[in-house]
């Protein structure tokens, strides 16, 4: 079975200096890496983590029919702030189907908090699934090395497109579907945040220099997050245990 690096850095150990990132990918190796980028927290800590490895970063966002742009305005941000070296925007709209209230107005967003064993209705059915795909696309034409993926099956909601076991079974399934995996020198999927906790990730945003403030988690768009939406709930919470209150949304400051 195929073995997904998960990443090993301890948030409770010493850590040396680092670079500012614009410096950091300023002076890349050969070794490129094909970022999904979706404007989020988890997603540009991802970046900057491939980044402070040593790796020419492509990002990849999509506009797959969201509630909002704010998102992607967000990734745009990201990508400049991270100094990437290219950024592209793909169209896949699977909001024509619907299936989740990210894609579909009619259902209600939750705010009520994340409940064990259950899977809310902000899962997107097939979102990574076809992201992963073309992001593998990219990475094989690019000749890059790894896909870098922000998703995280800790602190939130245990969707079935963010687990290890989904990601293992998607490395092996690249490896087969693909030239570069066949000749043995397929991209490798890289999901450093999988197994950390949402304060975790905070934290190392907060180490790397990720400008946190220009990220969007908020299920909602508008000028500002709205601070009651689940995803908006746990980012803040991170936050503040982080010792940041002043990044949380207006309402939790």
């Amino acid at each position: 079975a195929a073995t997904i690096n998960s990443g090993s850095a301890s948030l409770k150990n010493p850590r040396p200096m680092v670079l500012p990132l614009r410096q950091q990918n300023a002076s890349m190796t050969d070794s490129t890496a094909i970022a999904l980028l979706s404007g989020g927290l988890d997603s540009a800590t991802a970046a900057a983590l491939a980044i402070k490895s040593g790796f020419r970063v492509i990002g990849l966002s999509f506009d797959y029919g969201q509630r909002h742009r704010r998102e992607l305005d967000a990734a745009v941000e990201i990508a400049k702030a991270l100094n990437l070296d290219e950024h592209h925007t793909i169209n896949v709209n699977l909001a024509m189907w619907g299936g989740s209230s990210l894609t579909d107005h009619t259902q209600t967003l939750p705010t009520s908090g994340v409940e064990a064993g259950m899977i809310p209705n902000t899962y997107v059915p097939g979102r990574n699934t076809v992201f992963i795909a073309i992001g593998l696309s990219l990475a094989e034409a690019r000749g890059a090395d790894r896909l870098v993926l922000g998703v995280n099956a800790v602190d939130y909601s245990g969707y079935p497109d963010c687990r290890p076991d989904y990601l293992e079974a998607f490395q092996d399934l690249a490896d087969l579907s693909s030239r570069a995996g066949r000749q043995g020198h397929g991209p490798k999927l890289w999901a450093p945040l999988v197994e950390w906790s949402k304060q975790q990730i905070a934290e190392e945003a907060l180490h790397l220099g990720v400008p946190i403030e220009r990220t969007w988690s908020c299920y909602s768009g508008g000028d500002v997050p709205c601070g009651v939406c689940d995803s908006c709930r746990i980012r803040d919470e991170a936050l503040i245990a982080a010792g940041r209150p002043d990044l949380c949304s207006p309402g939790r400051r």
